[in-house]
């Protein structure tokens, strides 16, 4: 399969150069911005009234191609009043668009890029405004999370029939930093979100499978990447306040209100606090400060620089047996040990460099820092191993990372084809001093398990080519990744033989737009994720980087101005389902699997304030290598969906009832084991004016009893003659309301 992707690369780069010759057109260039944050806008739809038509990118610039000038040109995008103006020279503009009331009408299906899922994210960010950074992911269609230690540790979450554990499968991002962490003490890929700030999210970007070159580990099931606002229109205050002891409190403050043309920097920082609702309460504490810098070195080059620091400590109940609270030994939200918790920090700084040439292409350079600590006290299989002091283990960990980032984007006109090239280079070096497992007894150590010093390397290089010609949209692109995996022993005191593995990922996919209505896609590419350095060097090197090979086919719809649909059949195919058992520090390989499934995106605009949404995604998940019937995939999700109806205006009462429901799902490979699946509804009011804002949210409004996250464990109680499996789950929080208050200056 290889193979043919690369043959297929190689045959369109080839067309594209030897088919196509340039003309005398005339080029304009631009950039797009919103008239009151000066935020750039992306995905802006700029057509001229002969019909040439571009895109904005991500930093709001755009190239447009005339057969000649003083053409009349809409500029539109959702939430901003529609531009027209007349181009009556070949020179570079900037177009500061008002903001205006949402209106799905202003989606384009554009022949000349991808319909991309942050168009649509602005939209549900501007209807249901986060409150979490948990919220953030809840956004994104077919994303589910669940919290099992205390509110303090990171999400474990599910996508495409994945349990993607903390973030094995999915790749996390802000600002094109990565989140995950790679060979950590508490498993591969671990993304711990909740150092973002959700009020300095402007759009998240995301993408279902294996098919975009810019993303290479991890994303196997997709990639989620946040961005932060390049500055904010408003300062703000707000505090909060509801049950289990909840508050929180929140200040962002624009630094440069007086000068927001070269130069704009605000300052963003939260304290949180809450019990939850458990017997042994959480006492969960985390404090979190960030501020961005951009500036106009000249008119072609932009600087960005953004750091921030985070801070956090819980306790928590951990799963519980469901016999123990069945039996009345504990209630469901009682604990068998009462010492979990954690604490963890992170600081981070991140430099982005950006030079626009006269041509119009983009040169952009990323240099990161990350300075990482970690320690979390778990119990999950109670007094299994050791009858006598319990099985409580500390895993913990201290990293720091470094990484570079270039990426060259430029366009060319061939006739009438579009070409645009996206190539890149890359570095990141993970170093962790110290990671460990250990036994511990309330908290206090015991022995040891594992100890010892991660270095992990991975240089990567990538070449995107996207063709535009006619209602063809035809993408290529390849990506190699190099790593280096070493791990020092240092209870043995032994350096184990560091090991080297490359990587090459060809992805291949054709969009048609039948009509401004209709778009068809077919997306075919290869993703992997990387294996934990510890079990890659434990086992000299053998199938180190398992590879995942994915196709979609799909359909954008517009069958109204207000309607818009996604619809994707899709399966993915993975050679190795490696499992990082971070528990007993081991790694765990499954076989191959196959994933197939439905997905389905909707988004209604009932009238000018009212709104409706879904997200339906279908999943069958297999094992290859095992017998039918012990072939399913523990935990994996086969049914979920969410959606909601939002009301929303400007000033005055807005507000939104949500859903969130999964379906019961097997636990365990024969599924003899169910995990239970549930339906949940939460509600929104606010009242809101231009100088403040009052708001409600209910969480779980009808108090149903559920399971957030839930396990197949072996386990055994005290004094129990013998082990039992069963399920062990964390209860879900009941009916929880909480108050705001914000004040806007």
């Amino acid at each position: 399969m290889n193979k043919i992707y690369v043959r297929l690369f190689f045959i369109f780069t080839a067309v594209c150069s030897l088919s196509y010759t340039s003309s005398a057109q005339k080029i304009i260039r631009g950039t797009v911005i919103d008239a009151i944050s000066k935020q750039p806008l992306s995905l802006a739809s700029i057509v001229t009234d002969k019909n040439e038509r571009t895109l904005s990118d991500e930093n709001g610039n755009f190239i447009l191609k005339l057969n000649a000038l003083n053409s009349n040109t809409t500029v539109s995008h959702i939430g901003f009043k529609t531009t027209t103006m007349r181009l009556d020279s070949a020179i570079t503009i900037q177009i500061e668009m008002q903001p205006d009331a949402l209106k799905l009408e202003d989606i384009q299906l554009q022949s000349s890029g991808f319909t991309k899922f942050s168009t649509l994210a602005k939209v549900d960010l501007a209807l249901n405004p986060v409150k979490t950074t948990q919220d953030l992911l809840r956004l994104v269609p077919g994303l589910f999370i669940a919290q099992h230690a205390g509110g303090g540790k990171a999400e474990q979450i599910f996508l495409r029939g994945f349990d993607c554990d903390h973030g094995t499968d999915v790749q996390v991002s802000v600002d094109g930093m990565p989140v995950n962490m790679v060979s950590h003490a508490h498993g591969q890929g671990y993304a711990d979100a909740h150092f973002i700030i959700p009020e300095t999210i402007n759009n998240i970007d995301f993408g279902a499978g294996p098919y975009y070159t810019e993303h290479g580990n991890l994303n196997t099931a997709g990639y989620v990447a946040f961005s932060t606002f390049k500055s904010i229109p408003k300062s703000m205050v707000k505090l909060e306040g509801g049950r289990f002891n909840t508050a929180r409190g929140l200040v962002m403050l624009d630094l440069l209100k007086k000068n927001k043309t070269n130069q704009s920097a605000y300052v963003a920082s939260e304290f949180y606090y809450g019990d939850g609702p458990t017997e042994n309460k959480q006492n969960f504490k985390r404090f979190n400060i960030f501020g961005k810098y951009n500036a106009a070195i000249n008119n072609t080059t932009n600087i960005s620089f953004s750091a921030s620091a985070f801070k956090s400590n819980w306790n928590a109940s951990g799963q519980v047996p469901t016999r123990a609270v069945e039996d009345g030994t504990i209630g469901r939200f009682g604990s068998i040990d009462p010492t979990e918790g954690g604490n963890t920090e992170r600081y981070n700084a991140n430099v982005v460099l950006q030079k626009q040439f006269r041509n119009g292409s983009t040169w952009e350079n990323q240099l990161f820092y990350n300075r990482y600590k970690f320690s979390l006290f778990s119990n999950f299989t109670y007094f299994l191993n050791d009858p006598i002091n319990g099985d409580e283990i500390n895993q913990a960990e201290a990293r720091n990372i470094y990484g570079f980032n270039s990426k060259l984007k430029e366009k060319r006109y061939f006739g009438n084809l579009i070409l645009t090239s996206t190539d890149g280079i890359g570095v990141r070096s993970d170093a962790t001093n110290g990671s460990k497992l250990a036994h511990v007894v309330k908290r206090q150590f015991l022995a040891y398990v594992k100890y010892g010093n991660i270095k992990e390397t991975n240089a990567f290089a990538f070449t995107d080519q996207q063709a535009s010609i006619g209602k063809f949209v035809i993408n290529a692109g390849v990506r190699f990744d190099y790593f280096r995996f070493g791990y020092f022993d240092r209870l043995k005191g032994t350096d184990l033989p560091s090991q080297n593995k490359s990587i090459v990922s060809p992805k291949f996919n054709v969009q048609f737009n039948v009509d401004k209505n209709v778009q068809l896609y077919v997306k075919a590419g290869k993703g992997f994720h990387s294996n934990d350095s510890r079990g890659v060097t434990a086992n000299d090197g053998v199938d180190i980087l398992p590879a995942a090979y994915g196709t979609d086919l799909g359909i954008i719809l517009k069958p109204t101005k207000n309607l818009f649909l996604n619809v994707a059949v899709w399966n993915l195919y993975l050679k190795q389902e490696f499992v990082y058992v971070g528990d007993d520090g081991n790694v765990q390989a499954n076989g191959r699997s196959k994933r197939e499934g439905i997905d389905i995106i909707a988004r209604y605009q009932f009238s000018k304030y009212l709104f409706v949404n879904a997200n339906v995604n279908f999943t069958k998940p297999r094992s290859r290598d095992a017998e039918k019937g012990a072939d399913y995939i523990p935990l994996a999700p086969i049914a979920t969906t969410t959606g909601g109806l939002f009301y929303k205006k400007t000033t005055g009462f807005n507000g939104s009832l949500t859903y969130r429901y999964i379906k019961s799902r097997p636990a365990n490979e024969n599924n003899s084991i169910v995990a239970k699946g549930y339906f949940l509804v939460d509600g929104a009011v606010n009242y809101t004016k231009p100088k403040y804002e009052i708001g409600l949210f209910v969480e779980n409004i009808f108090n149903v009893d559920w399971n957030e996250a839930q396990f197949a464990t072996e386990s055994r109680l005290k004094n129990e003659p013998a082990a039992i499996t069963e399920l062990n789950f964390t209860p879900g929080t009941p009916v929880f309301a909480r108050l705001k208050l914000a004040v806007f200056f």
